[in-house]
């Protein structure tokens, strides 16, 4: 974890979404050529605050809000893109994200989640074990998801 104010990084929000099974929402960049998935996750807008972001991420990157906070990160998590992806990813203005990360509960039925939205990010979903994130991430970002099973260890299933 590090401080929100960390120069030369975007400040963004994560999302847990975990359904009633115990299971984590992760999903496939359309951007992305690699077999890489990930969580729901986006920039903080000027002036918004990071819970507000956080469903507002959820909307516009899976379609749906239906979802419940359970826990906020106790502090910030920070990645370092590879060298070689700074100059492609928000005009070379940042070499990683900070992140504020939350766990949610998802309240829905998988009939609402729509990854078809005005902007779509993701070619395709699933429902996933915990313990999976890891390995399905980009390795850039693999450090992270270890560090946030052991955040949010207390409202994943056992």
């Amino acid at each position: 974890m590090t401080d929100a104010s960390d120069a030369g990084y975007r400040r963004g929000v994560g999302i847990m979404l975990i359904n009633a099974a115990g299971l984590v929402f992760v999903a496939q960049r359309l951007d992305m050529p690699s077999d890489a998935w990930q969580m729901p996750q986006g920039g903080i807008d000027p002036g918004e605050e990071p819970p507000t972001a956080a469903k507002r991420e959820l909307r516009e990157e899976i379609g749906t809000d239906r979802a419940d906070i359970v826990a906020e990160s106790r502090g910030w998590f920070r990645y370092d893109l590879p060298e070689d992806l700074r100059p492609r990813l928000w005009g070379g203005k940042y070499r990683g994200q900070t992140q504020k990360w939350f766990a949610m509960r998802f309240t829905g039925t998988d009939g609402d989640i729509d990854i078809a939205t005005e902007h779509p990010e993701f070619s395709t979903w699933k429902w996933t074990k915990p313990a999976t994130l890891p390995d399905l991430i980009v390795p850039f970002k693999r450090h992270l998801y270890r560090e946030l099973l052991v955040e949010f260890k207390d409202v994943l299933p056992r």
